[in-house]
């Protein structure tokens, strides 16, 4: 069973009086659940696009991308909202549900951000937390739908190396019993390290 694939995508950006540049070229890939996947390259190379396209923030130019509906995003730079606790933003992504089951959704995540060591922050500001600890929201926040696929772009990139470790262990931990998968973009060895495949962007091209 396939979570997530991609058949021939091609992605061009066109300037004025400029010929079109070809950041992706003809990208076939997929993920099955469970699946941790690392995707790596040079600075440019493409990586963010291509993570975008995968979670529907960006159109391909051309090819197709099979993903299921409920994915989790965790970014570089958190996203978190600034007038917003840290419990109303890990609370974010279910906001669009029935209002039914509010008092469940409240506590599971209170439970997730027990998990994630911010169970005693849960009223503070995203202002009032470290980079860490906003990426530990993020990756909350993530999760708190229990979504079949992760997309994590260099989720680690603005954290120092004990903090990170620390972000790569919850995320390796994310598919332990479930069959959550993950697709995180990285430059960070030590990332692409907890992952079962690492795939390599370069020219367009994805390569494993």
């Amino acid at each position: 069973m396939i979570i997530l694939g991609t058949i021939d995508l091609w992605k061009k950006f066109r300037l004025p009086g400029q010929k079109p540049i070809e950041v992706l070229r003809g990208v076939n890939f997929s993920v099955v659940p469970g699946e941790k996947v690392a995707i790596i390259g040079r600075s440019g190379a493409g990586k963010s696009t291509l993570l975008n396209i995968l979670g529907g923030l960006e159109r391909p130019t051309s090819g197709t991308v099979t993903r299921p509906k409920n994915i989790g995003f965790v970014f570089q730079q958190y996203h978190l909202m600034p007038e917003l606790t840290v419990v109303e933003n890990v609370l974010l992504p279910t906001m669009s549900l029935a209002q039914r089951g509010g008092g469940v959704r409240r506590r599971r995540a209170e439970e997730l951000l027990a998990r994630v060591g911010l169970g005693n922050r849960l009223r503070h500001l995203p202002s009032e937390l470290s980079g860490g600890e906003m990426q530990r929201v993020a990756l909350a926040r993530a999760v708190i739908t229990e979504p079949d696929l992760v997309l994590a772009d260099e989720p680690t990139g603005n954290l120092d190396a004990m903090t990170g470790s620390e972000i790569l262990k919850m995320l390796s931990d994310l598919s332990v019993g479930s069959s959550t998968a993950l697709v995180m973009v990285t430059h960070s060895p030590e990332a692409a390290a907890i992952c079962d495949r690492v795939l390599t962007l370069d020219c367009g091209i994805l390569k494993s």
